[in-house]
């Protein structure tokens, strides 16, 4: 209870602050060379064209190609990953409790720049670098070997009711979306207790129903990373923790296993870089201006609710497994679009951090007055990036979405494939009025 107590009081306290204006600072140096009519009547031509090429050429898939045996992920390697998420943790409850407040801050730098982005990138278009970086595991795995030493008895695992399923995790990852939007401008100490709270809470979770279940089900930061390494050309080996195999890239979108939950939490993931990307542009000033926290998580939520609602309905037409193919690669596409420069830009603080690591004034490297600059990026090359992100993404969501559509009518047999095509149209007509929408918010004013 006392810890309730105390969590409750630190929320109510951020509720009291004025919500951050601009969160990820979207940089506004990055504008199209062409009318941004252009772009945004080109993107959504080319999301159409390429829905219409799909459902009328009606794309299967083959069975998935294996280019390879499994391939075990070098020893030295794991462990220093597995090093770095620790060092990461530790150094951000120390700073929490030692340290002072800056723009360099590991807790924001680790968090948001190099975790909430780098590390979602990384198991997007690479593997799944987070299960060795991962440090509540590290720390579970650290704690089970203690405990052998010592004799303690071990307490076998509970049955992990099949009802929850990855509930839990899209309960947290709300949370942190509004963390992230909403209570962004919180110090080092209010984010350094947030974080301690959730390894108390996630150690108690995987002591309860074991490490690999938890991982599994109700750790965001795993079930949200492992989403996004639907898309990736690695995966692990079913079963295994320490082997990869190659595979096509997206060929994971095609694979079985989707639930209501995932695409919950894909549109949470979804309508979260929207609302940040939309609330830094004038336009959205004008109409919101700058809310409190507490006006603001209700804007925040009734915008998610119709993101999610949308995702919801859409799937009841076409399936789950084709919402959650198709709607993926879009949030990928989305969180590169947006926050790719964020991370090249804002990760150069760690120059600072090195130098100064508790930001109490020191300068061991001659870096703690370094200031990141993004001048070395081309704009043209940041804004084709951009909008190559979202219409890609939009375009694998809409080849993988009628494949696992064709598939799961196929398997019933209840429709034709002109049934299969007519359902798939509320999911094109929400694409394109995403892809419009995102692009939009890029080219605007910040």
């Amino acid at each position: 209870m006392k810890h309730l107590l105390s969590g409750l009081a630190v929320g109510l306290a951020v509720l009291a602050m004025p919500a951050t204006v601009a969160a990820h600072q979207l940089s506004k140096l990055f504008e199209s060379r062409m009318p941004l009519v252009v772009y945004l009547a080109g993107a959504a031509t080319a999301v159409g064209l390429s829905f219409a090429f799909v459902l009328v050429r009606d794309l299967r898939a083959g069975p998935e190609i294996e280019t390879g045996k499994g391939r075990h992920v070098p020893g030295a390697l794991r462990a220093v990953l597995r090093a770095v998420g620790l060092i990461g943790w530790a150094w951000i409850m120390a700073q929490g409790i030692l340290g002072g407040e800056t723009d360099a801050e590991v807790s924001r730098l680790f968090t948001w720049v190099y975790g909430w982005v780098g590390v979602a990138l990384i198991s997007a278009f690479a593997f799944p670098i987070w299960t060795w970086l991962d440090p509540f595991s590290t720390l579970h795995e650290l704690g089970a070997r203690i405990a052998r030493a010592l004799r303690v008895p071990a307490v076998p695992a509970a049955v992990y009711p099949a009802a929850l399923g990855r509930w839990p995790a899209v309960v947290g990852f709300g949370a942190i979306v509004w963390l992230e939007l909403v209570a962004f401008g919180a110090g080092s100490r209010t984010l350094a207790l947030v974080v301690a709270g959730y390894t108390v809470y996630t150690l108690a979770m995987m002591a309860q129903y074991g490490r690999r279940t938890w991982t599994e089900h109700g750790e965001v930061f795993a079930v949200w990373f492992a989403l996004l390494g639907r898309v990736a050309p690695w995966t692990l080996v079913p079963g295994e923790r320490d082997v990869l195999r190659r595979r096509p890239f997206g060929s994971g979108l095609l694979a079985g296993g989707w639930t209501r939950a995932d695409v919950v939490m894909i549109g949470l993931g979804t309508g979260s870089i929207l609302f940040d990307g939309l609330s830094q542009t004038q336009f959205w000033v004008n109409v919101f201006g700058l809310p409190a926290a507490l006006p603001q998580t209700v804007i925040l939520a009734a915008f998610l609710g119709i993101i999610v609602g949308a995702a919801l309905l859409v799937s009841r037409l076409v399936g789950i497994a084709a919402t959650g193919a198709g709607l993926l690669p879009i949030a990928i596409g989305y969180l590169a679009a947006h926050y790719l420069t964020y991370l090249l830009i804002e990760g150069q603080r760690i120059a600072v951090a090195i130098s100064d690591p508790l930001q109490r004034g020191s300068d061991y490297f001659g870096t703690a007055g370094f200031e990141p600059t993004g001048t070395w990026l081309p704009p043209i090359l940041v804004w084709g990036l951009q909008f190559a992100s979202v219409v890609g993404g939009h375009m694998v969501g809409a080849w993988a979405g009628h494949v696992v559509a064709a598939r799961e009518a196929g398997r019933d047999g209840s429709m034709t494939a002109g049934d299969v095509r007519l359902r798939q149209v509320p999911l094109a007509i929400v694409m394109i009025g995403l892809t419009t929408l995102t692009l939009w918010s890029l080219g605007q004013a910040l």
